[in-house]
């Protein structure tokens, strides 16, 4: 069971939207449990690997939209807003919402690690406890570092987190459980690390 340590936040959500609104768009914020988070800078492998799995999601699942960098109201979760690397949606289901949706409908979240100090505490902690405790299905996360997929699924609505974490090295095949249901051949990621 995860427990969460009592802190207090370091503003309030209204605040936070309000300077995530005036941020320039090259900063990309995120406030995740009560902190406002800054999101690193991408490179070119980081957006190639997020282009690679569109292309196989839009291929496999022509009915299913990958979105990059939609804001998520994790309200479950400390009254979080994340910005994932990709959310999957059935089409056409964003649209209509503003910076922030209702992670509702949500079948799959995505986040690539980066090469900063944060990446252990931020995604492989923070995110698949706030991703699970939201109900979204599905947890993605491409680690280039350590070339692994950790596909994360049966999320855990009263403690956060997921009950399943399969992780698969580069050049493995890869089974995105339902609701998803796509196989990813990961070789080409072995191209995509420092």
């Amino acid at each position: 069971m995860t427990v969460m340590a009592e802190h207090t936040s370091q503003m309030s959500v209204d605040e936070f939207e309000t300077i995530a609104s005036a941020a320039p768009e090259t900063v990309t914020l995120e406030f995740i449990d009560g902190r406002i988070e800054v999101k690193p800078v991408t490179d070119g492998d980081h957006n190639s690997i997020v282009s690679w799995l569109a292309k196989r999601c839009m291929q496999a699942r022509p009915d299913l939209d990958l979105y990059g960098t939609q804001g998520l109201r994790i309200d479950a979760y400390g009254q979080s807003r994340a910005r994932p690397d990709a959310v999957l949606v059935p089409e056409a289901h964003f649209a209509g919402h503003g910076e922030w949706a209702d992670p509702a409908g949500a079948l799959m979240v995505v986040e690539v690690t980066s090469y900063d100090s944060d990446t252990d505490r931020r995604d492989r902690h923070e995110k698949p406890t706030a991703y699970g405790q939201a109900g979204i299905p599905v947890y993605l996360l491409i680690d280039p570092e350590a070339c692994t997929l950790s596909v994360h699924s049966h999320p855990d609505r009263q403690v956060g987190g997921y009950r399943h974490v399969r992780v698969a090295k580069f050049g493995e095949t890869v089974i995105l459980p339902d609701p998803v249901g796509i196989q990813l051949d990961t070789e080409v990621l072995k191209t995509y690390v420092r």
